[in-house]
């Protein structure tokens, strides 16, 4: 048994098809079955259930793929520490953001990481958070910018900042002409909200069950611009992240921003890896490099006042 047999097998669990799996590990067909069928052989037990149309692994297949991809992924951390033993700051970091987030803050952050460690390959895979988790898990990602709360022990996550919610009305609607807001103005309201598996979604239907607000029925857009648009059109009102209203975003005709007053609405942002990870300590200063956002990129204020006097220039 050596890693690449491992490999296979690992490639095998994923794609669940010998030529897709070849395909992925570069090898050919005829290769990865012979190196899968020794690996059973040596095994002593069927990993494989051969069908015409697609691989079943069996239930032992399943855990010693589990096993395999465990295994794989040590390896790449013992490669990881003797890379880092040599250059600390090189290298290749893998990091997930979702996508309610990554647009509008990686044109802030990520020239101020290539300046910070300009040796450093930065990978960014944008994906929904369940998404993420499950291969930061799995040890595909090395790190995920994350919305809190998350619940998993075996994760560490380190607080970036706190980003506040605006609501963002028509230009004819009732409230447009408030200079704030408080919780309770929403409570007769109902919003256009995101479809199922976006965090946005459960963070925005927080903010409406303390507000006593509802959502409106009919309509869930799959993209925060769909949401932008929408409200430019008349449709509704929503909440929006202050990144998504900053520059170079474009702000929308016929659509006015208004803050809450107090403390604001807002979603608490960290990046996350496994304790486990022996880059935790260089993920720890990719982590202050974001810190560093400046403080108006993460100021409601300036953008509502912004969009009041669009407004007015244009009344």
């Amino acid at each position: 048994m050596n890693l690449r047999d491992l490999q296979y097998l690992v490639a095998l669990a994923e794609h669940r098809h010998f030529g897709r799996a070849a395909e992925a590990s570069f090898v050919s067909q005829p290769t990865l079955s012979t190196q899968i069928k020794k690996l059973e052989d040596e095994l002593g037990v069927a990993l494989v259930e051969r069908t015409p149309r697609k691989v079943l692994l069996t239930e032992v297949g399943k855990e010693i793929a589990k096993r395999a991809r465990e295994v794989l992924n040590e390896i790449e951390q013992i490669k990881g520490i003797a890379r880092r033993t040599v250059d600390p700051e090189s290298g290749t970091v893998r990091l997930g953001i979702f996508p309610t987030l990554g647009p509008y803050l990686l044109p802030h952050v990520v020239p101020m990481v290539h300046e910070r460690f300009p040796r450093l390959e930065l990978l960014l895979v944008e994906e929904k958070t369940e998404v993420l988790l499950h291969r930061l898990r799995e040890g595909k990602l090395d790190a995920a910018v994350l919305a809190l709360p998350l619940h998993d022990d075996n994760l560490h996550a380190e607080f970036l900042f706190e980003e506040p919610f605006l609501l963002a009305v028509p230009q004819s609607h009732p409230l447009a002409k408030r200079p704030q807001l408080k919780l309770n103005d929403l409570s007769d309201q109902s919003l256009l909200l995101l479809e199922d598996g976006h965090c946005l979604r459960d963070q925005a239907l927080e903010v409406c069950h303390m507000a006593g607000a509802g959502e409106k029925s009919g309509f869930r857009a799959t993209s925060l611009e769909t949401l932008r648009q929408m409200v430019a059109a008349n449709v509704g009102i929503t909440l929006l992240p202050t990144l998504a209203v900053k520059p170079p975003v474009a702000q929308a005709p016929n659509l006015q921003l208004v803050e809450f007053s107090g403390h604001a609405p807002s979603r608490r942002i960290a990046m996350v890896w496994r304790k486990s990870s022996a880059m935790g300590a260089f993920l720890k200063q990719l982590a202050d490099v974001f810190k560093t956002l400046p403080r108006d990129l993460l100021d409601p204020h300036s953008s509502a006042s912004a969009s009041t006097a669009k407004r007015r220039r244009s009344a």
